[in-house]
């Protein structure tokens, strides 16, 4: 499950193509599952993955350190441009990704960037453990250092207070008000391949909900591609109902499948 919808267009990319790559690697407890750890922790933002007599929990929330923020962009770029085995020049193609998107994040967040109201990346990190060993990439791209413990994000998005997402369907709720702006985008919604069909994605977008209410938003929205099915999915367990649709011109003009836009009415959220 994937939602790119922000995340900077790629420089030239390597002289070999991009594809799904032919091999994964797997966690050491694959039958993970993820849920609210306990009324306590869910306030304070966590969740358990759990499974076969083991748990582990992740930290849902807002980014606290650059060091995390940059581990944050490594997994958005290892979930949306994955490589052949054989790419000449990928790793040094992924980490100017990761540059260019990480100085822009910090941009949005700061307020340098127009049209952004206010920005926040939210993730959910998980301390690196024994059962994470095996998954090898994950690990070494995704992991950062806090207080002396090292931890490894698995989840990640971005609540966007703002009218629009540029290259974007525009949001028709509440209407178009410069002086109250409570209209707001998830974007860049990715969970690591190792974790996905585990409940991280919908625990991330309840913990961007509870975000936006203290914000004041009233109208939250999110793009999808039209082909992205799980994705869809997890939208519509959150509660999303469809909105509009790109149109196909639009979508070949800029090189990629078509979006639906869905929304969801802040105002049904339960307190």
């Amino acid at each position: 499950m994937a939602s790119a919808s922000r995340l900077l267009p790629p420089a030239p990319p390597p002289a070999a193509p991009l594809h799904r790559p032919r091999t994964r690697s797997h966690l050491a407890v694959p039958r993970l599952r993820c849920r609210a750890a306990s009324s306590a922790a869910t306030s304070s933002g966590a969740a358990l993955l759990e499974g076969g007599g083991s748990a582990a929990e992740v930290a849902l929330r807002e980014f606290v350190t650059l060091d995390e923020l940059r581990a944050a962009v490594r997994l958005r770029v290892r979930t949306f441009c994955e490589y052949a085995v054989d790419s000449v020049g990928a790793e040094d193609h992924r980490k100017a990704l990761a540059d260019r998107e990480f100085e822009a994040l910090q941009d949005r967040i700061s307020g340098k960037t127009i049209n952004f109201q206010r920005v926040s990346c939210i993730n959910g990190t998980v301390p690196l453990s024994p059962s994470l060993m095996t998954a090898d990439e994950l690990c070494s791209m995704c992991k950062f250092v806090e207080d002396g413990e090292e931890r490894v994000v698995v989840g990640s998005l971005d609540l966007n207070q703002c009218l629009w997402l540029p290259d974007e369907l525009t949001g028709k709720r509440p209407g178009v008000n410069e002086d109250s702006q409570t209209r707001a985008y998830l974007s860049n919604v990715c969970v690591a391949k190792e974790l996905q069909k585990k409940g991280l994605g919908y625990a991330l977008v309840d913990k961007s909900k509870k975000l936006a209410r203290e914000w004041g938003i009233t109208d939250l929205y999110v793009h999808v591609a039209i082909n992205n099915i799980a994705g869809q999915k997890l939208y519509k367990k959150s509660g999303f109902v469809y909105e509009g649709e790109e149109p196909a011109w639009k979508a070949r003009f800029l090189g990629r499948p078509r979006r639906l836009l869905l929304w969801f009415d802040m105002n049904k959220e339960p307190l």
